[in-house]
């Protein structure tokens, strides 16, 4: 099962390293933490948790690399750096603090938090390279305000639909 997780970061960081970097905003940022402090506030299912867990993981995660970016910083195995940690600093005190791994708290063999974590990241960060691509084409501008927010929000939405009606 760890094998599972770490392979699967890894292979989301490969991609996150792969991608140039994009800035997210903090409108976006802002809206994904509010959505995982309103999961757990309303008592919601744990995958959908971790889906907006994931969201915020990555849109840290890229806010961070551009940051850096912009400062010129510059280092070796940076943005690998940058991914392992964030995802330690979330994964580790999960697991250390027994929030994670209860056999009754699973979703097809996987702790529910986790896997909606990595679907969550997926799924942002989907999201977020989808959105370059439906600019409009003759001006290169949005088709509507907050575009970027709505293309980076609405895929953890739609899972979080899915995951409630698939577990209910």
């Amino acid at each position: 099962m760890k094998k599972k997780i770490f392979f699967t970061i890894l292979a989301i960081g490969t991609f996150v390293i792969m991608s140039p970097a994009k800035a997210i905003c903090p409108v976006c940022t802002v809206a994904v933490i509010g959505g995982v402090g309103l999961s757990r506030w309303l008592g919601i299912d744990d995958t959908i948790t971790g889906l907006w867990i994931g969201g915020v993981t990555i849109s840290l995660i890229i806010w961070t690399i551009d940051w850096l970016n912009k400062k010129n910083i510059r280092f070796w195995f940076r943005k690998i750096l940058i991914i392992v940690l964030y995802y330690g600093f979330i994964v580790v005190p999960l697991v250390w603090w027994d929030v994670v791994n209860y056999p009754t708290n699973t979703l097809w063999g996987m702790d529910k938090l986790l896997f909606g974590t990595i679907i969550g990241t997926i799924a942002f960060l989907a999201g977020v390279i989808a959105f370059p691509y439906t600019k409009n084409k003759a001006t290169g501008k949005s088709y509507f305000p907050y575009q970027k927010v709505v293309m980076a929000i609405s895929p953890l939405i739609i899972f979080s639909l899915i995951f409630f009606f698939l577990i209910k």
